[in-house]
């Protein structure tokens, strides 16, 4: 099967980023979460997310800057997301972007789960491993990949390797510097390096 074919299938099984708000809750209700591992500290993570993407929902607003670049682009594309609702990096990026995409309507947001779709996954790895969420731009008119971004702002992915590899913090540690990060920068990283992404198409 071309990437083409394989993209538009895959798009077909996505859904919005209401429905996956809504998927979360409900398999919440039912102490579920997405994938196969509904461990007690899997799913205390998913209810964390919701409460994570609902401050992210009521209180982030995009910049001036950033909504003029996003209103000037022209190409059709969908922004297809890797995710699942266990993962603190995808509640903390995921409305971020939802609210840029809705800035315009040639843009349109699709979510997709990670562990239901591990071929698209398995394209699209970082430094080797799965890691999410994992945004993928697609021309919305040839199918083509035209940018992947995730699964963190580069400024915060360096500081997770420092963490890693020279600090030797371990899992929780690294969780709560993580989202204290995240607190802080108010969503200000994500926002210059989409701002970057699509003004080079934009002053091409």
């Amino acid at each position: 099967m071309i990437i083409q074919e394989f993209l538009k299938s895959e798009l077909a099984q996505s859904i919005t980023y209401i429905s996956y708000r809504k998927l979360i809750e409900d398999l919440l209700k039912q102490n579920l979460t997405t994938g196969e591992d509904n461990s007690p500290d899997l799913l205390e993570y998913a209810r964390m997310n919701v409460q994570r993407m609902n401050r992210w929902d009521k209180t982030y607003t995009p910049s001036s800057r950033l909504t003029e670049t996003v209103k000037s682009y022209q190409r059709k594309e969908y922004w297809l997301i890797l995710t699942e609702g266990w993962c603190g990096d995808a509640a903390q990026n995921i409305p971020v972007i939802s609210k840029i995409a809705e800035l315009n309507p040639a843009i349109q947001l699709r979510v997709i789960l990670r562990d239901q779709h591990l071929d698209l996954m398995d394209q699209y790895l970082t430094n080797g491993g799965r890691s999410i969420p994992k945004l993928i731009r697609i021309d919305a008119e040839t199918f083509e990949v035209v940018g992947t971004w995730g699964p963190r702002p580069a400024i915060l992915q360096e500081r997770v390797l420092q963490m890693k590899n020279e600090l030797g913090l371990g899992k929780e540690e690294m969780a709560l510097e993580i989202h204290l990060w995240y607190a802080k920068n108010k969503g200000q990283a994500l926002e210059e390096e989409f701002m970057s992404m699509l003004e080079e198409i934009v002053n091409v």
